[in-house]
């Protein structure tokens, strides 16, 4: 389907906190797709007037306020509203190009072992693409001839495009991981359920990273996150390994120090969840962690 005109196979959800004005703008360019998308916006407890002003601004958006932060979980809340098959994730401070949402929906009917495409990233205002682009690009992921481009072992979800009951039937983001690296889980567990994941590189998101973000925080919830994946879903010896390698290059700092205290204060949950992947997705998992080692998109500085 390459038609002109709305498209009502996909939802856009957009979760935000104390980021008024970058939403604003985010919504703007929404508003501007050809697509016409429905947009669910999941306000995490915002004090800086952001609900009040979606409301005057963009009254045909569909505004959650669960009175509190619930992280990636707020996507949780937006998508259970979701009556399209499809789902278009971004943040407050990124934004989908015209014809990329109607494009991902033609690719995801096309295929229905797909569970989700993820787009190429261009960063603005400098128009260069995102680093993390070329790793996505190049993944090294073995998969089928069917899949419309390399086959991805994780997403990004700022740039995403899943369907729907395939997010509800792997059970979303897990509230126990919060925000910060969170996709990682729900992808390994889509792959479980036999879902596949790809890149796509005629998608493009846009993102403008937001002043307002604590690089340093998000670097201490995406260490800690990447520590309670690991024991969450790999073997053993696997796990062991991880960990080691990942103590060994994280900077000797006190925001390292400070995340790994609290991935070993979540030790007893995770271990009471965990539930080590099979070999065959155990060998993806090992293909992407070594490909990823000389990332320097994925470094825990900051």
């Amino acid at each position: 389907m390459t038609t002109a005109g709305p498209d009502t196979r996909t939802t856009v959800v957009v979760i935000t906190r104390n980021r008024r004005d970058e939403l604003l703008r985010t919504l703007g360019e929404l508003a501007k797709l050809p697509e016409a998308p429905e947009v669910i916006v999941t306000d995490n407890g915002s004090a800086d007037g952001t609900a009040e002003a979606v409301r005057r601004d963009f009254p045909a958006t569909r505004l959650l306020e669960p009175g509190r932060n619930l992280g990636a979980v707020g996507r949780n809340l937006a998508v259970r509203e979701v009556r399209t098959p499809y789902v278009a994730f971004c943040d407050d401070d990124s934004w989908w190009e015209p014809g990329s949402l109607r494009r991902a929906a033609d690719t995801l009917d096309a295929r229905p072992g797909l569970a989700a495409v993820t787009a190429r990233i261009v960063m603005e205002p400098s128009g260069a693409e995102d680093p993390v682009t070329a790793e996505l690009r190049d993944s090294p992921i073995p998969g089928p001839d069917w899949l419309p481009g390399p086959a991805l072992g994780s997403f990004l979800a700022a740039a995403t495009v899943l369907r729907a009951d395939a997010f509800r039937g792997a059970g979303g983001f897990h509230p126990g991981l919060w925000l910060g690296g969170e996709e990682e889980l729900l992808a390994t567990d889509l792959q479980r359920q036999g879902w596949w994941l790809s890149y796509l590189d005629d998608l493009t998101a846009h993102h403008e990273a937001s002043v307002r973000r604590d690089s340093t925080e998000r670097r201490v919830l995406g260490l800690r996150n990447t520590l309670w994946f690991t024991w969450l879903r790999r073997p053993l010896l696997p796990a062991l390994f991880r960990t080691g390698a990942l103590l060994a290059t994280v900077p000797r700092d006190a925001a390292s120090l400070r995340a790994v205290g609290r991935a070993l204060a979540g030790v007893p949950w995770v271990l009471r969840q965990r539930d080590p992947v099979p070999p065959d997705l155990e060998r993806r998992l090992s293909t992407l962690q070594r490909a990823r080692r000389g990332s320097t998109a994925r470094r825990y500085v900051g």
